[in-house]
């Protein structure tokens, strides 16, 4: 009997073998039988039940079924009677028939869903969940799945006679965020790793300190350890804050907000507008080693625990933070009293074979030798780590009477400072181990923050003596005896050091007088980059330049910080004028900051990069100050129109923002106009910003004359980032003439900004909005609407956000839900917002007309009274329900 394809409404299963190309590998004649049998009992299982199996993909097969459970009852009777390990995914949704196939985004969900799973499981998407009554469900919670915008509640199927236990599922960002899989075994503490989930389940705030204030007693390895247990619990995010390399206590803040991606908001500190974009998020955030900058975190924190009731905190350090409701939770050594089956033995004997595998405690006095040695430095992992990382050249025998020598001081008292001194003998005792060379390349590398690489290291620690190779030699030897660390994940060796150990560097650097040598170095260096790196961004290669600004802004921040309080206008100008092209500016405010620290130093001197100082001061429209950002673009113009800037051209067009801001776009077009008359476009981007001013000024057909040919011309450039901002201006330009090409246009900007900065892809992805509604894809439009107020929402850029908001007010206009249009107009409203989608205007009256002034008035009244997170909020929930509306319609 042919089961008749299901349309409209469907249900469809998704199968797939696991493993099953290492089984064709290893016995393709068995595997070719055992894949028979399964694709049998599959078409037997999806027939019975009514379903309709259209489809084989490789290994596994697609079915459509009219009815929810007998999907789910398919796949129960088919997982019980395979031999090999299938995994199934169900979802429900409006499916086009086709052909003989299918078409929508329900099927790319299903393939997702199953994606997560493992074999002989069965998982379901939400939408087929909430149509089912009478199957055991275990809701395993919302997931993010790769290729798909918004996370998916999964949850498993439980029946009799399937497997019911599984290791964590498949998800693509399970959680949003930051949290980095751990590169070393946990070992032991077991009850102390259950005790603290339990504290931080029943405290917002939990401090893990460690006994007597010893470093390196592992309470960043605890916190990472209980962080990665409950990421399910925080469907925001596990966020991870470093705090060991911000060395200055006003710059927490702007690290934690870059991590985070805010941006600051107007009329709010740095801090202020952490805490504020917090508000209603379920995160788990853990700040390390905030001991150097106690208050400042503590304040930090405390701000955001009072915004928002929903997130929780795990901090790490020597002290408690003093704020209200902490629980601090005292890290204890790792045991040593059980001898030889102690957990403090156990990390010695891993640490040990790690750098020599053939290491084993052959007899009674080598394994006593490793006991006393764990006893020794009272349990301490780093001391442990430390001693075993000599398990190469010495026996536990010999180790255990050095340690004897070199640590008097542990045979005596255990008062006061002399055990918070028992961790720095560990590494000073190691520390003198090491040859002269040694010792100078670790001293030197202790001025770097958030770690190193050859490059950097050669450039701090190199001399006439130690070129390239020899101080790759000395850090292969750094790395051996444990005292640097090497991360190879990225492609590229990165070097850092344990905290403890970079502490205990530079204070031999500092003693030895060649500490301020060191970080001028340091500082000239990531001020020497600047062509070497913006040549890499000036290419096709332009990701790699994203890549490093990622990696390297904790050191980029302290070169800067340096070159200032030493200063060096030069090096410090350099690092502030170049930092934003990299994306500096649109995912922190603090670059912004850095450039109004130096104008006033900059301008006695009439530096050659004053222009470009003023230009991104003037971003600071962005956060709503826009009378300081005017007054900064206008000294910008001032001071390039004089000839004094030779590098004004790289930041040109930035201060343009703040004209749009304050609804006078004719100004910025008069400024792009002088600058190309004098020639100063080389990457086309004055002409793209003066295609944009344009726009905004109503001057439509000047825009399209200025942007034919400009696609070209910045395809030339071969530089992506161009290329995107070019494709914007010129889809603005033609969107209401030829709206086919301008969407050709803003598709094509939005798949090469995708690869350079969220800014450039937000704003194109508002731009879209309209010409999806109109001319392409209206879920899309929505899509890509959601995707903007989400950007410019979480990054804090509140006078950004109101330009897709001001987009969205008008799509909801055009389609007749006049109610929420007036609200988010409220909000919306405003000079850029006006300028850059016109369409508001139109929209306004014409709601005025069909609500009535009084009644829009209201609205627009409450649109503009709701905080951004509100607001964010609201836009949220009221394209859900547009979507559903036209789904409905369309069906």
């Amino acid at each position: 009997m042919t089961t008749a394809a299901p349309s409209g409404v469907v249900t469809f299963l998704f199968t797939d073998v696991e493993g099953s190309t290492r089984r064709w590998e290893n016995d393709a004649n068995a595997m070719r039988a055992a894949l028979a049998a399964h694709d049998e009992v599959l078409r037997s299982a999806i027939e019975a039940h009514g379903g309709w199996l259209f489809k084989h993909t490789g290994d596994g097969v697609c079915a459509a079924f009219s009815s929810p459970r007998a999907a789910v009852d398919a796949a129960i009777a088919a997982q019980r009677s395979l031999e090999l390990p299938v995994r199934m995914g169900v979802a429900t949704g409006e499916a086009e028939l086709r052909d003989g196939d299918y078409f929508g985004a329900v099927l790319n969900r299903a393939a997702r869903v199953m994606a997560a799973g493992h074999g002989t499981q069965i998982l379901l998407a939400d939408s087929t969940a909430v149509l089912l009554s009478g199957v055991d469900l275990l809701d395993l919670g919302p997931r993010r799945l790769r290729d798909l915008p918004n996370p998916v509640g999964l949850f498993q199927v439980r029946a009799p006679g399937l497997q019911t236990d599984f290791p964590a599922l498949r998800a693509l960002d399970a959680s949003p965020g930051n949290l980095r899989a751990a590169t070393t075994s946990f070992i032991g503490r077991e009850s102390e790793l259950d005790e603290v989930q339990a504290a931080v389940k029943a405290h917002r705030l939990v401090t893990l300190t460690g006994v007597g204030g010893v470093g390196g007693v592992g309470k960043t390895r605890l916190a990472l350890e209980v962080a990665a247990r409950l990421v399910d619990e925080f469907p925001d995010g596990v966020w991870f804050f470093e705090l060991a390399a911000v060395t200055d206590p006003a710059a927490v803040p702007d690290a934690v907000a870059a991590a985070l991606g805010i941006t600051q908001q107007p009329g709010k500190t740095v801090g202020e507008s952490v805490a504020a974009a917090l508000e209603g998020r379920l995160r788990l955030l853990v700040f390390d080693n905030c001991e150097h900058v106690l208050d400042a975190a503590a304040e930090l924190i405390e701000a955001i625990l009072t915004q928002s009731a929903t997130v929780r905190v795990v901090a790490t350090s020597r002290e408690g933070l003093g704020v209200a409701q902490e629980q601090v939770w005292p890290v204890p050594s790792l045991d040593i009293g059980a001898g030889i089956d102690s957990a403090a033995v156990s990390l010695f004997v891993e640490r040990a074979q790690g750098i020599a595998p053939s290491f084993v405690m052959v007899n009674g006095d080598e394994a006593a030798a490793v006991v006393e040695i764990c006893q020794r430095l009272d349990g301490i992992p780093l001391a442990i780590e430390l001693a075993a990382s000599r398990m190469a050249s010495m026996t536990a025998g010999e180790m255990r009477d050095r340690l004897d020598h070199r640590f008097r001081l542990l045979v005596g008292s255990r008062r006061g400072l002399e055990r918070h001194h028992t961790l720095r003998h560990a590494v000073a005792w190691s520390y003198d181990l090491l040859d002269d060379t040694e010792k100078t390349v670790l001293d030197r590398c202790s001025v770097f923050t958030g770690g190193f690489d050859l490059h950097s290291a050669c450039a701090v620690a190199g001399s006439d003596d130690l070129d390239e190779y020899a101080i790759l030699e000395v850090l292969d030897a750094l790395v051996r005896k444990s005292l640097l660390v090497a991360d190879r994940t990225s492609g590229r060796t990165r070097f850092s050091m344990l905290e403890t150990i970079r502490q205990f560097a530079e204070e031999q650097l500092v003693a030895s007088g060649a500490a301020d040598e060191a970080r001028a170095a340091h500082s000239r260096y990531f001020a020497g980059r600047e062509a070497d790196i913006l040549a890499l961004w000036d290419s096709p290669r332009q990701r790699e330049a994203y890549v490093w600004f990622t990696v390297e802004r904790a050191n980029l921040r302290t070169a800067f910080r340096w070159a200032v309080d030493q200063g060096d206008l030069d090096a410090a100008a350099t690092i502030a004028t170049y930092v934003p092209v990299l994306g500096g500016l649109f995912h922190s405010s603090e670059p912004i900051a850095w450039a109004e620290e130096l104008i006033e130093p900059a301008r006695a001197v009439n530096h050659p990069r004053l222009a470009s100082l003023y230009a991104i001061a003037s971003l600071c429209c962005m956060a709503g100050r826009i009378e300081e950002a005017v007054g900064y673009a206008e000294a910008a113009q001032s001071v390039s129109g004089s000839g004094g800037d030779e590098v004004a051209s790289r930041p040109v067009g930035l201060m343009c923002f703040a004209y749009l801001a304050i609804g006078q776009p004719e100004r910025a077009v008069k400024w792009c106009r002088a600058q190309l008359a004098r020639g100063r476009d080389t990457h086309t981007r004055t002409r793209a910003v003066l295609v944009v001013a344009l726009v905004a000024a109503g001057a439509g057909e000047e825009a399209r004359a200025a942007a034919n040919g400009l696609i070209e011309a910045a395809e030339a450039t071969r530089n992506p980032f161009m290329l995107a901002v070019a494709l914007n201006a010129y889809g603005m330009a033609f969107r209401d003439v030829d709206p086919v090409r301008a969407l050709a246009a803003l598709r094509r900007g939005r798949v090469i900004a995708q690869g350079s900065t969220r800014l450039t892809d937000s704003l194109l992805a508002g731009m879209l909005c309209r010409l999806e509604a109109e001319h392409g894809d209206p879920v899309a439009a929505f899509d890509y609407v959601a995707l903007a107020i989400r950007t410019f929402h979480d990054a804090g850029h509140t006078a950004l956000m109101r330009t897709p908001l001001a987009a969205l007010a008008g799509l909801f206009d055009r389609i007749g839900r006049y109610e929420p249009a007036a609200t988010i107009a409220g909000f919306a409203v405003s000079p850029m917002a006006a300028a850059l989608i016109p369409e508001i205007s139109t929209a306004i009256t014409h709601l005025r007309d069909v609500l009535g002034d009084q009644t829009y008035e209201s609205l627009a009244s409450k649109g503009e009274t709701m905080t951004t997170t509100a607001m964010a909020t609201y836009a949220y929930d009221q394209i859900d329900q547009a979507r559903a509306e036209l789904n409905t319609v369309s069906k």
